[in-house]
């Protein structure tokens, strides 16, 4: 049953079914290892609240390992990993994030462009496709100063290389896959996507501490707050951790947002019009206006519920505990799946509807059973980063565009690393474009004086 889940790609999928059939504590023996897996509100509450229980080191070991060395997804030791993190806090900070709406609104301008010449009656795109672009050329300029041009460059190996090493991180943890006919080309794909990375990294370090050392004044970004860092190979794991991380969440959520409001258009109107009232036709998106759109802020977190890009999370607990009466053995891995509670009647009345309504203010609040973003000590450090730049990117296609999916476009779920979408939400070649947003009038000339 295991093999048949990870072949139709979606593992937590398999948990929905233990969740329902054994309770809220489920163990699970594979050869001499014990798991347990927690859908309990008061054990995720316990585990993942505290800094007590560290993430696993033989799960995140293992992507270390792989992938991304010792960077602040994968670092087990919490001690180490804390110090990583007040290094990069500055770099999210509230006013450096206000800072960054420019570029925000500047690539997504560029991302609208491009869709409108593909609005011609005769192109079908992929939506998730041009999400992963948009979001990896910001994430590109904003934290490292580069210019990837993924949006225009369909020959740049960024985001395939992306792709390979996420896949990567579900396919190479499978025992003796080495040995696995046929996976030989893929390993090899794997390992050299990581090798690029690294080497676009280095390259970028470099040229940003010779930027430094000839008297140009830093920026407050994440490498330059990475570089603060002492450890030289360090530095080169946060930048592959944060190139991948980064822009892969967000283009899953978008892409996912956006395959479900083709179905939901009395959702979809309601967005446009908070959209025209708070926003209408201007094209420089202000942090202000990200604050009015409460109903935008509804749907991303309800999109997060359904479709969480990261399903959940891992612990090691090294002590014995009692959770909702059941005891949970000393040192064994513990998992925890925001896909599965955010899908449980128990947790969300009519689980399976997309209702945003469920998040609004007078709404009551998840109790520990939602949790996207993680929680506690070990929450991710870019989620507000993430959801203001989806809302940005959002907000233009409403001003815009109108969506319809290609026939026969399925609305299953793929893991490879991260939840996306199968198909990859692929428009129809029917004209899908709403509106021509005007430009900008040109500025007023002075007035001389006389």
């Amino acid at each position: 049953l295991w093999n048949l889940q990870r072949k139709n790609g979606l593992l937590h999928g398999l948990f929905m079914q233990w969740a329902e059939t054994y309770g809220p504590i489920v163990r699970l023996n594979v050869f001499h290892g014990v798991s347990v897996i927690v859908f309990s509100p008061e054990g995720v509450k316990e585990y993942l609240m505290s800094p007590e229980y560290p993430k696993d080191p033989t799960v995140y070991g293992q992507l270390s390992h792989l992938f991304l060395g010792n960077g602040l997804v994968s670092d087990y030791d919490y001690d180490h990993w804390h110090k990583q993190r007040r290094i990069v806090d500055p770099a999210f900070s509230r006013t450096y994030l206000m800072g960054l709406m420019d570029t925000f609104n500047e690539k997504a301008e560029e991302l609208m462009k491009k869709l409108e010449e593909k609005a011609d009656g005769k192109t079908e795109l992929s939506i998730l496709n041009m999400m992963s672009r948009v979001t990896l050329d910001v994430l590109a300029k904003v934290a490292f100063g580069m210019e990837l041009n993924a949006l225009h460059d369909d020959q740049t190996p960024f985001p395939h290389a992306v792709s390979m090493i996420m896949k990567g991180t579900s396919e190479m943890c499978l025992p003796l896959l080495k040995y696995m006919p046929g996976k030989q080309k893929l390993i090899k794909e794997i390992q050299e996507s990581v090798r690029l990375l690294r080497r676009v990294g280095k390259e970028c370090i470099e040229q940003r501490r010779e930027d430094i050392q000839n008297g140009e004044e830093a920026r407050v970004d994440i490498l330059t707050q990475i570089l603060k860092a002492a450890d030289d190979e360090n530095i080169l794991d946060n930048f592959v951790t944060f190139f991948i991380a980064g822009h892969e969440t967000t283009a899953s959520q978008l892409s996912f947002t956006i395959m479900e409001l083709t179905r939901q258009p009395e959702i979809m109107e309601r967005l446009r019009a908070e959209v025209d009232e708070f926003i209408g036709t201007k094209r420089n998106i202000s942090y202000a206006d990200l604050g009015n759109l409460q109903y935008f802020t509804q749907v991303l977190k309800e999109s997060l519920r359904l479709y969480p890009p990261v399903p959940g999370t891992v612990r090691w607990t090294g002590k014995e505990n009692i959770i909702e009466g059941i005891r949970i053995p000393a040192n064994v891995t513990l998992f925890f799946s925001t896909y599965t509670m955010g899908r449980m009647e128990k947790f969300f009345k009519d689980p399976m509807t997309f209702n945003p309504d469920r998040f609004s203010n007078n709404a009551p609040k998840p109790y520990f059973s939602y949790f996207p973003f993680s929680l506690g000590p070990r929450s991710c450090v870019g989620q507000i980063f993430s959801q203001m730049e989806a809302k940005v990117v959002m907000a233009k296609l409403l001003q815009r565009f109108e969506f319809q999916l290609a026939p026969g476009q399925s609305f299953e779920i793929v893991d490879t690393g991260t939840l996306k979408p199968r198909d990859g939400v692929m428009c129809d070649r029917s004209p899908w474009l709403l509106v021509t947003v005007p430009s900008p009038p040109p500025p007023l000339c002075p007035s001389k004086r006389v």
